[in-house]
């Protein structure tokens, strides 16, 4: 039952934080499953992966980022720039790219190094396929530091998905990309640990935002 699911990730939220943001945060989770009618609650050490003897030390913990955050960073991308493909590289359980179909997004395409969390974000699309028509999906089980940008991309999210060694090479790839097919692109980077990586290859930041010190977000745009 999902109730065993709240109460195991609030425990995690109270564990690793505090009271106060484990019972903010598990409220929000509660009304945006509900909302949305998918299946994304939840943290997941990649302990399968270890046990395949899949190298994770460059990757972090899967937690979806907070519905109400999301709800925010898509109501900030630019409103009069019509985007179509959305690419979340570490996307999960899917969270982000249900959002982004609801939202409008045309294409949204999930990238993810564990086959289960993958399995679990194309499940999630399919509900989200019955609820949101028009719309394509794909979910790619591969390693972000080698996957190739899609040449019509416009928009990619990160949730602080691996540590500096990957991001430096997703950050090229993203612009080899924009090198072999010029054109404008929004990266939205939740927790931005390594967000001197995009100011470094030319990204400026139009917009930003932390609250309650874990919600943090950015979003930047090539010149």
């Amino acid at each position: 039952m999902k109730i065993f699911t709240y109460i195991k990730y609030f425990l995690y939220l109270y564990d690793n934080w505090d009271l106060r943001i484990a019972w903010y945060m598990i409220k929000q989770e509660i009304k945006g499953e509900q909302q949305y009618g998918i299946n994304t609650t939840g943290a997941d050490e990649l302990e399968e992966l270890d046990a395949m003897g899949i190298d994770t030390s460059h990757a972090t913990i899967y937690m979806p980022v907070s519905y109400m955050l999301l709800e925010e960073i898509f109501v900030r991308l630019n409103p009069l720039k019509q985007q179509t493909h959305f690419l979340d590289i570490g996307c999960g359980k899917g969270r982000a790219l249900c959002i982004a179909a609801h939202k409008g997004f045309k294409q949204v395409t999930g990238l993810d190094f564990s086959k289960t969390l993958c399995n679990a974000a194309a499940e999630n699309l399919s509900k989200t396929k019955k609820q949101v028509t028009d719309f394509n999906f794909k979910v790619i089980n591969n390693d972000a530091f080698y996957f190739e940008i899609p040449h019509d991309v416009d928009c990619i999210f990160l949730f602080n998905p691996f540590d500096e060694i990957i991001m430096s090479g997703v950050v090229d790839n993203i612009g080899t990309s924009l090198q072999n097919h010029p054109r404008k692109i929004s990266i939205i980077y939740v927790n931005p640990m390594h967000k001197e990586l995009f100011l470094k290859a030319g990204f400026n930041e139009t917009w930003y935002s932390k609250k309650m010190t874990y919600l943090e977000a950015s979003i930047l745009e090539n010149k």
